[in-house]
């Protein structure tokens, strides 16, 4: 049984990991908020799994924050693996890494133009890991879109509740191309690169379900996951005038981000165990609600 330590074990990645696959490995976790990294013993640890990190903030926050949580706590703590003896270090990183919004398709092996200080500073992170990767110590960089599943919060679960209560929206035939990742497929592909280590697989992999989404269909399937009627409309220069008022909430809404995976899944023999329909009923009624 491989020894885990995770970091961030406490948030939604970490907590559906350990739940799911608690009884596969032996895991240990570490909280930056609340444990000294000079205590932290890794002698024994065969893979950190580092998820503890500043995510994108709406109200923004500072470089030097981003720098100091997302690439110096991250590099302090591979060091110390690497010195330690773990042979593995997984990173889990975002779609970000390669820029905003666009109606090009980002890979594995798209040219990385980080915007925002959130992106910037996991980039950041990646290519300083990678200078460490040597024959006894490999780097594994996991990519992201937005992670969904049963009990997620921020700008989905705000999707959600509008759903619910709302019967008629104005986000009718929107033809944006969004992918996103369930959090099951996620935890698998996480499994995967672990199972891999003595592998030669490059370094950086790329998580998504197997289908971007429309704001529209998105809307649609939770409609269908809450038993709820919903009429999209399309009204004439809305977004137009969402893109004047709120161009961030327009981004969000109306924004084309795709990725393709396939590399991803060809070298790691990976098929997705969840289709999206499955992951947004998930996400509303938990796996253990739908036959």
């Amino acid at each position: 049984m491989k020894k885990l330590l995770i970091t961030g074990s406490s948030g939604f990645v970490g907590s559906h990991f350990i739940e799911k696959y608690s009884s596969k490995y032996d895991i240990k976790t570490f909280s930056f908020r609340k444990d000294d990294l000079s205590t932290l013993d890794c002698s024994n640890i065969d893979v950190v799994f580092h998820l503890s990190a500043l995510v994108h903030q709406m109200a923004g926050a500072s470089a030097s924050e981003y720098e100091r949580v997302n690439v110096t706590q991250t590099l302090e703590l591979a060091k110390k693996a690497k010195k330690s003896g773990v042979k593995h270090f997984v990173f889990m990183s975002t779609v970000k890494v390669y820029g905003e919004e666009t109606t090009s398709v980002y890979t594995e092996n798209s040219e990385c133009k980080a915007e925002d200080e959130y992106g910037k500073s996991k980039l950041k992170a990646e290519r300083e890991l990678l200078k460490l990767e040597d024959e006894s110590f490999k780097v594994s960089i996991i990519r992201t879109p937005i992670v969904y599943g049963y009990g997620v919060k921020a700008n989905i679960k705000s999707l959600v509740n509008l759903v619910n209560k709302v019967p008629i929206l104005p986000f009718g035939k929107i033809v944006n191309k969004r992918s996103m990742v369930y959090i099951g497929n996620l935890c698998h592909l996480v499994d995967e690169v672990i199972g891999t280590t003595e592998v030669a697989l490059p370094s950086v992999f790329l998580a998504s379900d197997d289908e971007p989404l429309s704001t529209s269909r998105l809307c649609e399937l939770i409609a269908k996951s809450l038993n709820k009627k919903v009429y999209l409309i399309k009204v004439p220069f809305f977004e137009s005038l969402l893109k004047r008022l709120k161009p961030s909430f327009h981004k969000r809404l109306c924004g084309s981000l795709e990725v393709d995976n396939r590399i991803t899944k060809k070298r790691l023999n990976l098929s997705n165990p969840y289709s999206v329909e499955e992951g947004i009923g998930f996400m509303i009624k938990g796996e253990n609600s739908l036959e």
